[in-house]
């Protein structure tokens, strides 16, 4: 019986080619993610009348690299979908969206409000570049006085804010406030206004007298 031999025909630099696609596939660098400063934890509240506060927030994912951040962010619903009474939070790991966590009962937080028109034209465009702040530690050296941000979605305004987790620290409460509102390219004549979260438990969630504006 005679032996059939496959003999390769591909031209020298289709070889070359394919050789070079070859390299690049299995190259280090193409699974190699880029690492964030802080793991991340992102956390999901829909309110559930018949449960209790912390029943209804549930935890969604945690991740600590660029290529983990927009993966979660792609798959998610937008703010600007969310049926009223849902939030978002954004914390670094570790620090619970809670008032009464450690990291955040001496904090406060800026806060800024959007009316109901707000939501089709800057409500996701805000909250995501809220979310590339944190992650991309935007706020300096005062990055570390950064625990998460939190966005409300309601029937009568939506709410963006950003926590801290000391509200004596005037420095960098303030530094924080004014890269805030320059990422959001929010207007000079619109204030936001910062709140310590003991004022605002006062006070029922009312708002209080801002402590600083930006």
């Amino acid at each position: 019986m005679a032996t059939v031999v496959m003999i390769n025909t591909l031209p020298a630099s289709s070889e070359k080619n394919r050789e070079k696609a070859l390299q690049k596939v299995v190259s280090p660098d193409a699974y190699i993610k880029h690492p964030l400063q802080n793991r991340w934890a992102l956390w999901f509240f829909k309110n559930d009348k018949s449960k209790t506060w912390q029943a209804n927030l549930r935890l969604i994912s945690k991740f600590d690299t660029v290529e983990d951040f927009w993966a979660l962010y792609n798959h998610i619903q937008l703010s600007s979908n969310l049926m009223s009474g849902c939030d978002y939070s954004l914390f670094k790991d570790g620090i619970e969206p809670m008032w009464e966590d450690d990291r955040n009962r001496r904090g406060g937080r800026w806060l800024i409000t959007l009316s109901k028109q707000q939501r089709r034209t800057d409500l996701d465009r805000f909250w995501l570049e809220t979310l590339l702040c944190l992650v991309g530690e935007a706020f300096d050296d005062h990055s570390d006085d950064v625990c998460g941000a939190v966005i409300n979605v309601r029937a009568k305004g939506d709410k963006i804010a950003v926590w801290t987790t000391d509200f004596e620290n005037k420095d960098a409460i303030t530094h924080i406030g004014r890269v805030y509102k320059e990422r959001l390219g929010v207007p000079p004549k619109v204030i936001i206004g910062y709140q310590s979260h003991a004022d605002t438990a006062t006070k029922s969630g009312s708002t209080t007298k801002n402590k600083f504006v930006a």
